[in-house]
């Protein structure tokens, strides 16, 4: 029986960690974590050198994962990633060489820059936690995380993720600027000799396990949900396939990330039930990327969280 308030704890000792190296960016860390409790995985959105590298890092040291990191480029090929059967002469027989998929924390570095081939080798280790090699199949360690990052300002030389990728990342997390205050700290921080490659400069150790990750999922699956917030989940995913602005709403997978990252969200903060608080904080990063809008409305300016916005401002709340 895991105690209570495990999860709570754990999550307040890993955050403690990651703010050591990454600054004013306690948000991202909030919803990251929760998406990782809920086994999930996080597409990052952001310009270039807002330490998105440095926070996935940062976390595989706090819970002592195995971290491994690839720049996805246009020329990366599947078994760049997945990893390969080679032959070997000396024993006259294939041998396997896995490739850096298998992990704990796996970073696609700007994941749009490689070919929609490369891309699709993702799908089933996303959703299976497999890799499959000349017909033979390997289960991956818990915990698995795949973390991408995409630049959203550079379209040439890039291939947009198609939505049945999108849709493999419970969580699209939008990274911005950290503010005056946090960058001067930044730059104390690397005025006294802080650097990034070297996680042990900013003194970050590890707090937690694996064997702690699945302990928190124990607690996280005995967390109550009313039938009340069952609803409230579904006039939102249902409602998001019936406004105007939208063409393609959110899909049951929508539904199901909303619930099982609600009673982590819960668990991280402390408490044993669901409150709908915690469905409209995480509607945005969990709807964003399953919502395609109209041509017209994108033409007009209307941005997918400014609809998400109106849809929870339209859906009555449980009490």
């Amino acid at each position: 029986m895991v105690e209570k308030g495990f999860t709570n704890a754990l999550a307040t000792r890993i955050k403690r960690e990651i703010e050591k190296a990454v600054i004013n960016q306690s948000e991202i860390t909030d919803y990251a974590l929760t998406c990782m409790l809920s086994g999930g995985h996080v597409l990052i959105e952001g310009v270039p050198g807002l330490a998105k590298t440095l926070w996935v890092k940062a976390l595989s040291t706090a819970v002592n994962a195995d971290f491994k990191r690839v720049q996805f480029t246009s020329d990366l090929m599947p078994s760049d990633i997945l990893g390969a059967k080679i032959y070997n002469m000396e024993q006259s027989a294939f041998s396997l060489k896995k490739g850096p998929l298998f992990t704990n924390l796996f970073l696609a570095d700007e994941i749009n820059r490689t070919p929609p081939k490369t891309q699709s080798a993702l799908l089933e280790v996303m959703e299976e936690r497999a890799i499959t090699i000349d017909g033979e199949t390997m289960r991956l360690s818990e915990p698995f995380m795949v973390v991408a990052t995409q630049n959203p300002v550079e379209y040439e030389g890039t291939y947009p993720l198609p939505e049945a990728l999108v849709d493999r990342f419970m969580m699209k997390l939008l990274i911005t600027y950290p503010g005056v205050a946090a960058e001067k700290q930044v730059l104390n921080m690397f005025n006294s000799g802080f650097k990034s490659s070297q996680l042990e400069t900013a003194g970050i150790v590890p707090v937690a396990a694996p064997a702690d990750i699945a302990m928190a999922k124990e607690e996280i699956a005995q967390v109550r949900v009313d039938d009340s917030i069952l609803n409230y989940i579904v006039s939102i995913i249902e409602t998001t396939r019936r406004v105007n602005a939208v063409s393609i709403g959110a899909s049951p997978r929508g539904s199901i990330a909303l619930l099982v990252n609600a009673k982590a969200y819960a668990a991280v903060q402390g408490r044993d039930f669901v409150v709908p608080d915690d469905i409209k904080e995480l509607s945005l990063p969990i709807l964003r990327h399953r919502i395609i809008l109209k041509p017209e409305a994108e033409i007009d300016g209307l941005k997918t969280d400014k609809v998400i916005e109106n849809i929870l401002s339209q859906v009555k709340v449980p009490r």
